[in-house]
């Protein structure tokens, strides 16, 4: 039934053959290379050393994204990861980014529901001068009423472009709202615009004195650097600042009751090109020293949509050719509760009725079945394969431990997962698909276009 995947991999197992032999004559694997401490105030610090481009990944990353919001602000956090750029005592508006440039690097930010973080990257002797910078607007930051109003008008812009005026965002938004009944990642992480219009400097610095401290942020120094020298500059620049005595010992979290009724809805718009339908349940996420279900849920997703080679593309799109795009997606980063989803686009001629059930009998069909063993190896030597490929990848490295240990997870979790991933076994997987598939926690959503006079 897999012709494509035996081909494909053939050809990968041969391109791995030298870069397995390295690690295995005893060259330094990527968790030799990582260095984590934590400093006087609270601040934990991860040091990742490649020593190959003198260049130097300095990333903050802060405990605190858009499900952290007070109720009635939402967007706050990423209203405020823009005024981050505005000025302090002594740096003007503009200028820290200004000198990044200048020094030929670049530098941005990004927020999501369990963090926000910071980078730069910039030739390595520059570190110094980035530390000093980033370390000055964690706890020094000025603004007016002016960079309010003005960035309030930039974000509302951003939520017009990426969302407002596309009808795959709004139909997520509404999707993601129906999966959550009470917990703050059924909101946009841009915010709902009607509470984004009221944000003021009040909301805005009373999320940044809650949660802009060392205590609650996480240094991450990926690339041409000494572990020791990082640790001397992140004392410096770092370590002076004081820790916040009042910030809250555990993240307040508004719980997620029992889901106990299946939900659905239909989203018309004119503007929709392709009609499509998905799904989203309710799934475990990766957590402190028990990621063996998360590890089992990554590899279901894998076999079932992992690309044009997977169980359901397979099916769908090429035994029945009922469908001309198939997928299942599966993140398990998150502190709290995630999702697991389905999506299918029908092909010509094809409803989004007669498209969900042969979405939904594949499925049945794959459980049945039981995971194809040989399938299962391909996908595993191919994850072994990103693994080795991934240490060129000082970005990919660096976000890799920001994004898990703002999500609650550790140095070690991070550095076991891969193992943990292909330890899983096929009973595992379809255990897990078993405990995710429940209707009651689920949500089907059917993008459709608007006809004309509706």
């Amino acid at each position: 039934m897999f012709p494509r995947i035996a081909l494909a991999a053939t050809v990968l197992s041969f391109s791995l053959t030298a870069a397995l032999a390295d690690t295995q004559d005893g060259a330094a694997g990527p968790d030799d290379m990582v260095t984590s401490f934590a400093l006087d105030n609270g601040m934990e610090v991860v040091v990742v050393e490649d020593h190959r481009v003198p260049v130097v990944q300095h990333m903050v990353w802060y405990r605190a994204g858009s499900a952290d919001e007070p109720i009635g602000q939402s967007g706050v956090a990423h209203f405020l990861e823009h005024l981050l750029f505005k000025g302090t005592d002594t740096l003007a508006p503009g200028e820290l980014s200004a000198t990044v440039a200048a020094n030929g690097g670049r530098d941005n930010a990004f927020t999501s529901y369990d963090y926000t973080a910071y980078y730069q990257r910039v030739a390595s002797d520059r570190l110094e001068l980035m530390m000093r910078m980033e370390s000055d607007r964690m706890v020094n930051l000025r603004l007016s009423e002016e960079e309010i109003v003005t960035e309030r008008e930039v974000i509302l812009e951003e939520r017009n472009q990426r969302t407002d005026n596309s009808p795959r965002a709004l139909f997520g938004e509404q999707l993601n709202a129906a999966q959550y009944l009470n917990h703050r990642y059924g909101q946009p992480v841009i915010g709902w615009r009607h509470e984004m219009e009221a944000l003021d400097i009040d909301d805005a610095l009373s999320f940044y004195g809650t949660f802009y401290a060392p205590n609650n942020a996480i240094l991450v120094v990926s690339g041409d650097v000494d572990p020791a020298e990082v640790k001397s500059l992140a004392e410096t620049y770092y370590g002076s600042l004081p820790a916040n005595p009042d910030l809250p010992k555990v993240r307040a979290r508004s719980k997620e009751p029992p889901q106990n009724a299946e939900r659905r809805l239909i989203f018309r718009d004119p503007r929709v090109a392709q009609p499509y339908v998905q799904r989203s349940y309710l799934a475990t996420e990766r957590n402190a020293g028990a990621q063996e279900e998360a590890a089992a849920l990554y590899l279901l997703a894998e076999l079932l949509g992992g690309g044009s080679t997977s169980y359901l593309s397979n099916a769908l799109q090429f035994d029945q050719q009922v469908a001309v795009y198939t997928g299942a997606f599966y993140s398990g980063v998150s502190l709290d509760k995630t999702s697991f989803d389905f999506l299918i686009v029908p092909a010509e001629g094809v409803s989004l009725d007669q498209a969900e059930a042969a979405l939904d009998a594949t499925v049945s069909a794959f459980l049945a079945e039981g995971v194809d063993a040989e399938q299962l190896e391909r996908i595993k030597l191919q994850l072994r394969a990103s693994e080795i490929y991934a240490r060129d990848n000082v970005d990919g490295i660096a976000n890799r431990y920001g994004r898990a240990l703002t999500s609650g997870l550790t140095v070690q979790d991070v550095q076991d997962w891969p193992q943990i991933l292909q330890s899983v076994t096929s009973d595992e997987i379809i255990a897990a698909a078993q405990n995710l598939l429940r209707p009651e926690a689920s949500v089907t959503g059917w993008m459709m276009r608007q006809e004309e006079g509706e």
